[in-house]
């Protein structure tokens, strides 16, 4: 006997224990253990030799400013990045960084906890490593689904077609620079102005952008 650790078992506290045990499924974790306890239910999901507590409370617990962040490795991330992908469940792809050289992708469970996951050694034999076009496509197709979701785009691509003809795709995504110039672009010729247009970048509109940050100073957040 020595004191040190020999099992470490994460408590994620969710609103809804089937939602998060469909997602945690994707990640290979099934149910070994579940109960009710002052009203509450508990879940206790095992993935080999790793577990992971879900915990549903009565009242329910507040969600922290900083909600839960779970790192987990995997020994494929393709094949999972595959499977939240058939799900509908969007992913983000961060690089390949020296912790974990097969890649590194980011998501959120159903109670808004981020999941970051990696594969420690390289792209396994057969499978091609996600490349820079891949991570990028990935970011244009989440901007293009959040600007759906808050309306106001124009109906037709502004950027035109390279003979000059305007193009017929709808705009989904909008671009800028950082001279001040922007233009709504369809999905195709986002992804060619961002390869082309050095300093082009795609502009997105939520709570952190540089208008809410002036009305807060101006006194008028809600404007």
């Amino acid at each position: 006997m020595n004191g040190v650790v020999s099992t470490a078992v994460p408590v994620c506290y969710v609103r809804n224990v089937e939602q998060a045990q469909a997602f945690y499924a994707m990640f290979g974790y099934t149910e070994t253990q579940s109960g009710e306890e002052n009203g509450g239910l508990w879940s206790y999901l095992q993935s080999g030799s790793h577990t992971l507590l879900l915990a549903c409370v009565q009242p329910p617990v507040i969600q922290a400013e900083l909600p839960l962040l779970i790192y987990l490795y995997v020994d494929d991330l393709a094949a999972v990045q595959e499977r939240f992908s058939a799900a509908g469940h969007p992913v983000e792809l961060i690089g390949h960084p020296s912790h974990a050289p097969g890649g590194e992708a980011r998501t959120k469970d159903p109670d808004g906890n981020v999941v970051v996951f990696g594969q420690r050694t390289g792209t396994p034999a057969g499978r091609a490593r996600p490349s820079d076009e891949a991570a990028r496509s990935s970011l244009i197709r989440q901007a293009a689904e959040a600007i759906g979701r808050r309306g106001g785009a124009p109906a037709a691509c502004q950027v035109g077609l390279a003979d000059g003809n305007p193009c017929e795709q709808p705009a989904e995504v909008k671009l800028a620079d950082s001279w001040g110039e922007t233009v709504w672009g369809c999905l195709s010729h986002t992804d060619e102005a961002l390869l082309n247009a050095r300093s082009a970048f795609i502009a997105t509109e939520d709570d952190q952008g540089l208008g809410p940050w002036l009305r807060a100073r101006r006194g008028h957040p809600d404007t």
